[in-house]
């Protein structure tokens, strides 16, 4: 027999969701409305990017399209251009959600993304020196993928902690991420004018002329790491308590930091390859989860959705904006995540944490 009532209110304002008499869930209340209200804005955003512009699919024959019954120019829009670029979106965008908040969870702090520890940064660095050194015979995303695993190991030396200490570990993390942006920087000028001009694509984070390799690459990851994000999650809630009493009750905490960190690390990582180092969505999309919810915890399926929303909704900026066509979609992510970043940063400061 299954059952709702609510917990203690001293804990969390929540459900719990019990099935038999052993087994007890605890549900979010205003979860599940968020999650639909999410879900319904990414719809309507996927629809406006299929369907706007000169090459757009009318609204009339979208649903037909999508169903399989698209021909000519629909066709084409669909399974060539808009298609896989929309579904690469969607997918990135979860994974960088989902790398947030598990990062954020595991430091405990607002700052702690890929973005600000150096993640992107040494994944475009590693993708300009497999550009520059081995043209042609190692794939950028096997170049980001290596270099973004080697700022990982960067920062969590340079700490003297590993990332147990926020304030240590943003600091290094930014110490990082300049010296993965000066080696892109210097690899873009060292190219030739149209490899650095489609490199420099790449590294700024780019959904131009993506494929279904792509989105099978991207959902892949996500599909193989979703689970495991889901058996650590109900670990990475209790170490919101702080490890002492997390370790009293079982979890593990260093354990379980390990593996928030390999997971997000991978799935960052995912995105990179498929798409390049696209900024500050990992930033901003688990804390507006958060702010949706307005409790504990690493909200990971909130974040997904969220970050989902946040890429589909900047390429459509890239895609739409007649002032500023053509720009990689990360330029987009980098302006409106930069503003986000320095509010974050002064509330952090006035709060003592840095």
């Amino acid at each position: 027999m299954t059952s709702c009532r609510p917990a203690a209110r001293a804990v969390s304002p929540r459900l719990l969701l019990r099935v038999g008499r052993n087994v007890a869930l605890p549900v979010r209340r205003v979860s599940p409305l968020a999650a639909l209200a999410l879900f319904v804005l990414l719809v309507v955003a996927a629809v406006a990017t299929l369907s706007l512009g000169r090459l757009g699919i009318p609204l009339a024959d979208l649903a037909g399209a999508v169903t399989g019954g698209a021909e000519g120019k629909n066709a084409f829009v669909l399974e060539r251009l808009r298609g896989p670029r929309l579904t690469v979106a969607v997918g990135t965008g979860a994974a960088l959600g989902l790398s947030g908040a598990l990062f954020q969870s595991v430091t405990r702090n607002p700052l702690g993304s890929p973005d600000v520890i150096g993640l992107a940064s040494g994944a475009g660095a590693g993708a300009a020196i497999a550009a520059l050194l081995f043209p042609g015979s190692v794939p950028a995303g096997l170049g980001a993928l290596l270099g973004a695993v080697l700022a990982m190991a960067l920062v969590h030396v340079s700490t003297g902690t590993g990332f147990r200490n926020p304030a240590r570990l943003v600091i290094a993390g930014i110490g990082v991420a300049a010296i993965g942006t000066a080696i892109t920087q210097y690899v873009v000028h060292a190219m030739e004018r149209d490899r650095a001009a489609v490199l420099a694509a790449y590294v700024n984070g780019s959904l131009s002329a993506r494929s279904w390799d792509d989105a099978t690459t991207i959902w892949l990851v996500l599909l193989v790491v979703a689970p495991f994000t889901a058996l650590v999650s109900r670990r990475l809630d209790i170490g919101e308590m702080g490890d002492d009493i997390a370790g009293a009750l079982g979890s593990e905490p260093r354990g379980t930091k390990t593996a928030g960190v390999v997971l997000a690390i991978v799935l960052s990582a995912g995105a990179v390859v498929v798409a390049g180092p696209i900024a500050f969505i990992s930033l901003t999309a688990p804390q507006i989860a958060k702010r949706l919810t307005r409790v504990s915890g690493p909200h990971l399926m909130l974040s997904a959705l969220t970050g989902a929303l946040l890429l589909v909704l900047a390429d459509l900026c890239a895609q739409q904006l007649p002032l500023f066509d053509s720009l990689p979609v990360g330029i987009y992510t980098m302006a409106i995540g930069g503003l986000y970043l320095g509010r974050l940063l002064v509330r952090e400061w006035r709060r003592g944490v840095l």
